[in-house]
C-alpha cells in the first residue's frame, strides 16, 4: 500500500469504506487498484490481493474503456470535478457486470492529483429489465405490423364480400320488385351499407399509434348511437328488446369513427346477449356532461354482474365469467382499450338479476 494512502484515509471514514453496501475503491493515477472494500470484491469476484496486482483497465469492457479514460483525463486536467458513467466489468468467472461508476479526484494541499475515489453500484438487474423491456417492445412492434397487415387483408376480403352482397340484393330487387316494400329487405340493404362504412372506418385506424399521435376527430355522438341502434335492430327485434335512445342531440366528442362505432355496438350487443330469461330486455341510452367529459350511459335490465366476485376480471382478456355460448371474454377488453386510447374511461354498476349500467366517458369536443 503506498505511503501517502493516509492522506486519502483522512477523507474517507473507515467504517463507511469497509461496510458500504456498494463498491468503493481508491485507484492510482495510472488506474491501479490501491484499496477496495469487500462489496467490490464480492461484486467482481476477484480476491482482494489479486485486485491489487491489476488495474481497472484490465477488467473493463473494451467498448467502455476509451470513454472512461477520456473522462479520467478531463478530471486530471481540471476540466470537470467528477464524472459518472455506466460501464461493464468482467467478473472473474467471465460474465459481464454492469455498474454505475462515479469518480472523483483527491488532490494534495498543492492541488496536485493524488488518487481517484470510485463508487461502483451494481446495475445488472436494471439493465436486464431494460433489455427485456426493449425486447418486448420490439415484439410488440412486430405484432403491430402483423396486425396492420392482417387488418388490411381482412378489410380487403370483407369489402369483397360486401360487394357481392350488394350485387345480390340488387339482383333480388330487379327480380322481385315487391321486395322493396319489405321492411326486412330494407333493413338488409341498410345493414350492408353500414357494414361497408364500418370497414372504411377500420381501414383508417393506425394500430400502433397512441392518443397523442392519433388524429382524433370531432364526432356527433348521437349519430353513432343512432347508427349502432339501427345495426342491432334485427337482433333486438328477434329478442323482443326495446331500445330507448335518450341521447341528447348535437353533443360532440373527440374520437375516431371506427372506435366509436365499435364501442357503442359492442355494449348494445352485450346488453341484448346477456338478457334475463324472466323478462323482455330493455336498453336505455342517455348522456350527461361531467367536466371535460361527455358520459354515455348504457343501462339494461339483464342478468347483471357479480362485481364483488368478477369485477377484477371484467375488462381482462379472456376474462369471461358467463355461461353464454357466445361469450369469449374479448369484447370488453378491446372496448376498454379503445375508450382509453381516446382519453376516456369506463365505470360500471351492476346487480345480479337486476341489470347493468356502463358509463362511457368521452372527451368533449
Amino acid at each position: 500500500m503506498p505511503k501517502n494512502f493516509k492522506k486519502v484515509e483522512d477523507v474517507l471514514y473507515r467504517k463507511i469504506f469497509n461496510y458500504a453496501k456498494g463498491g468503493i475503491s481508491i485507484v492510482s493515477l495510472k488506474g491501479e487498484w490501491v484499496k477496495v472494500n469487500q462489496s467490490l470484491v464480492q461484486l467482481l469476484g476477484y480476491p482482494e490481493e489479486e485486485l491489487y496486482t491489476m488495474a481497472f483497465q484490465d477488467i473493463t469492457h473494451k467498448d467502455d474503456l476509451e470513454k472512461d479514460i477520456n473522462l479520467m483525463h478531463q478530471l486530471l486536467n481540471g476540466e470537470i470535478e467528477n464524472y459518472q458513467m455506466e460501464k461493464r466489468y468482467f467478473h472473474k468467472d467471465g460474465h459481464i457486470v454492469w455498474v454505475l461508476l462515479t469518480v472523483s479526484l483527491v488532490r494534495d494541499e498543492n492541488n496536485d492529483p493524488l488518487y481517484f475515489i470510485s463508487q461502483i453500484t451494481d446495475i445488472s438487474d436494471q439493465k436486464s429489465a431494460s433489455w427485456r423491456f426493449k425486447f418486448l417492445m420490439n415484439v410488440i412492434k412486430g405484432q403491430n405490423k402483423t396486425l396492420k397487415d392482417f387488418t388490411y387483408i381482412a378489410t380487403h376480403d370483407i369489402r369483397t364480400h360486401i360487394g357481392n352482397l350488394s350485387s345480390i340484393s340488387e339482383f333480388l330487387e330487379d327480380e322481385f320488385p315487391n321486395l322493396t316494400e319489405s321492411e326486412n329487405f330494407e333493413m338488409l340493404k341498410e345493414s350492408i351499407s353500414n357494414l361497408n362504412a364500418t370497414i372504411e372506418h377500420l381501414s383508417k385506424i393506425k394500430i400502433d399509434k397512441s392518443i397523442k399521435e392519433q388524429n382524433l376527430e370531432v364526432l356527433l355522438l348521437d349519430t353513432y348511437v343512432t347508427n349502432a341502434t339501427y345495426n342491432v335492430n334485427a337482433i333486438a327485434k328477434k329478442e323482443n328488446c326495446t331500445i330507448i335512445n335518450n341521447v341528447e342531440r348535437g353533443i360532440k366528442v373527440m374520437g375516431t369513427e371506427a372506435y366509436l362505432d365499435s364501442i357503442i355496438l359492442n355494449f348494445l350487443t352485450n346488453a341484448i346477449k346477456y338478457k334475463s330469461l324472466d323478462r323482455n330486455p330493455i336498453i336505455e341510452l342517455s348522456t350527461e356532461i361531467k367536466n371535460q367529459y361527455v358520459v354515455l350511459t348504457i343501462k339494461d335490465n339483464g342478468v347483471g354482474i357479480d362485481l364483488s366476485k368478477n369485477g377484477s376480471k371484467l375488462f381482462t382478456l379472456n376474462g369471461t365469467f358467463n355461461n353464454h355460448h357466445d361469450s369469449r371474454g374479448v369484447g370488453l377488453f378491446i372496448t376498454k382499450n379503445h375508450i382509453e386510447s381516446l382519453g376516456g374511461k369506463i365505470e360500471v354498476e351492476s346487480e345480479l338479476d337486476k341489470g347493468t349500467s356502463f358509463s362511457l366517458y368521452f372527451l368533449r369536443a
